[in-house]
């Protein structure tokens, strides 16, 4: 259902509403009990809930039954919304709703001037019984009555109302009443037009528009969702949107869409169909009831949500797009200036070679740029991290307490570590959840997981593989939803002498959607404290190749200067160049 969105916390509440114990096992919440035939289940026979999609199955022959959480929440009684409580009229929900004698009541002569001077003839306005409040002749009103012509809802509007003169409200509604669809009652199935004010959905039908509603409380309203939900979704084939025409957008446009655009065709009145006017009735008043006809026949189909149309989408100069340098100015020079925000880095080389070392490093060069760090070990305690980054900060591995306190007020509030002694549920869905929260709440700029492996646990290689490819896949899209950088570390899948992507641990997938590949290794032709940094993937610049870097013990520092690992860590900002090198293709 489109009135409610899924949450994974909503399957583990629903375990606890019905009693039945559940545990998760990669994206399915599996229950020792099916809750519809009560029977216990096995691996094979499982009662499980999708914690991606909110879809459940029992795989029991004998009762195969099969939903969503929609489904649950119906016949377990089970909360997930209150939108679905007043679909449902769970606990007589709807019923608190004021009820109406059946009445018809004439137009009154101030009703029918009014709308007249708004461009809507008196045989509409008594169409739609549009009448003045008893004792009120300036209160417009307008009834609402659903599919059955029951009234269920009434809304009023100040006709003597002139903005920043006069005191209350232009417009306000009755209280305590269903809030549905202005039209309703004269709609008949096919196309469904949509407004957002009363008096433009009847400049619609004054234009000779059938099936023209309007929203009971403004664009943002949502309210008349769950009571006009099942009518809309049997009744219509699409859906045309004909909000008000403001800054450049139209209201309801998304909405609608995200509401009815999986299950209905939606199209949108078109920004030049609008003639420079606000809204419908506008347009009637100014271009008449053949402009009106024509902005709905007009009407363009609306994208999905996640599609844009290329002109929208904003130019950026990829030179000006912020970076973290490496601390090594040849790798810089081959990575375009450096990590640009939006990547994600894979690093990977044999084990006991010093990636995680150099893993690390980066992370001490992104907080001596100013940038906030977050770290995932999946190897090593946190307390041994947190000793290994104190010394390549401060430069030799035996600190004193005041040296680590230096170390601590330099990255206090701005490193932070996963807490893994504290994981209760499946460890990589809680390690991003996780990873995102931090990044939004401490702006992190800098993420070093290390190692990927450790993170994931499945039974068979298919779906460890497929787990991984996934993982990836979302770091990516976080790195570009939340702008930084995010580094994984991960083993090879074997030793040789010359590596290539393919040998990255796991399935290949992973350095498919990752945006640069590096490998670190030692080479057992050269001497112990040499390393070589090998860029086998580059999608920035596509500038590949190798760099020779070196290694001190007594630091844990690496450097692309022999001898040379003074570094400063505990300066309180760098400034990185803006430049970046001339042969970026792009």
């Amino acid at each position: 259902m489109s009135m409610y969105e899924f949450s994974p916390s909503d399957a583990r509440r629903f375990a606890d509403h019905i009693g039945i114990q559940a545990r998760q096992r990669g994206d399915e919440l599996i229950f020792s009990k099916c809750p519809y035939c009560r029977n216990s289940t096995n691996s094979k026979e499982k009662f499980s809930i999708n914690l991606k999609t909110g879809q459940f199955n029992c795989f029991r022959a004998s009762c195969g039954v099969r939903g969503n959480m929609f489904t649950l929440s119906k016949d377990f009684n089970f909360q997930i919304s209150e939108q679905v409580d007043r679909y449902l009229n769970r606990n007589g929900f709807n019923n608190r709703f004021k009820r109406f004698k059946e009445s018809h009541k004439e137009s009154t002569d101030p009703a029918i001037e009014y709308l007249r001077n708004r461009g809507i003839s008196e045989e509409v306005c008594r169409k739609y019984e549009l009448t003045t409040k008893a004792e009120q002749d300036n209160v417009l009103v307008f009834p609402f009555k659903d599919q059955n012509g029951e009234l269920r809802f009434i809304k009023y509007r100040n006709m003597d109302f002139i903005k920043g003169e006069t005191k209350g409200s232009k417009e306000w509604c009755e209280a305590d009443c269903m809030p549905i669809l202005f039209g309703m009652n004269h709609c008949t199935d096919g196309r469904l037009i949509i407004t957002e004010g009363q008096i433009d959905s009847l400049s619609c039908a004054e234009a000779g528009i059938d099936n023209a509603v309007s929203v009971p409380t403004g664009a943002q309203g949502t309210t008349w969702i769950p009571h006009c939900f099942d009518w809309i979704s049997k009744r219509f084939d699409e859906i045309v949107v004909f909000g008000d025409c403001e800054n450049g957008k139209i209201t309801l446009t998304e909405m609608v869409q995200s509401r009815f655009g999986k299950s209905k065709r939606v199209r949108i009145v078109r920004m030049d169909d609008y003639q420079g006017c606000k809204d419908a009735n506008e347009l009637l008043q100014l271009h008449g009831k053949d402009a009106v006809r024509q902005a709905v026949e007009n009407a363009e189909t609306v994208l999905s949500l996640q599609v844009k149309d290329m002109s929208d989408v904003q130019v950026v100069d990829m030179s000006k797009i912020p970076r973290i340098s490496t601390g090594f100015e040849k790798a810089d020079n081959k990575l375009g200036g450096g990590f640009m925000f939006g990547q994600v880095i894979l690093l990977t080389g044999k084990r006991g070679n010093g990636k995680s070392t150099l893993g690390s490093q980066f992370v001490c060069e992104a907080l001596r740029q100013g940038f906030n760090g977050f770290i995932y070990s999946g190897e090593l305690p946190n307390f041994y991290v947190k000793s290994w980054i104190d010394g390549q900060i401060y430069g030799h591995s035996h600190l004193t307490n005041a040296q680590i306190s230096e170390c601590e007020d330099m990255y206090r509030d701005r490193l932070f570590i996963y807490n893994s002694s504290l994981i209760e549920t499946d460890e990589l869905d809680d390690l991003l959840t996780v990873v995102e929260d931090t990044i939004i709440k401490k702006d992190i700029k800098f993420v070093l997981l290390d190692n990927l492996m450790t993170a994931l646990s499945a039974e068979t290689n298919e779906q460890l593989y497929r787990r991984q490819s996934e993982f990836v896949g979302r770091l990516a899209k976080m790195a570009k939803a939340y702008n930084n950088v995010i580094m994984l570390v991960a083993h090879p899948r074997k030793s040789k002498a010359e590596f290539d992507n393919d040998d990255v641990s796991g399935t290949a997938d992973i350095t498919n959607r990752v945006d640069v590949v590096m490998s670190y290794d030692k080479d057992d032709k050269l001497s112990d404290d040499v390393r070589k940094l090998k860029i086998t993937k580059n999608r920035l610049t596509g500038r590949l190749g190798e760099i020779e870097l070196y290694f001190d013990e007594d630091s844990k520092r690496i450097s692309d200067i022999p001898a040379d690992f003074k570094k400063d860590y505990l300066m309180s900002r760098f400034e990185p160049s803006d430049s970046v090198p001339d042969e970026i293709p792009f």
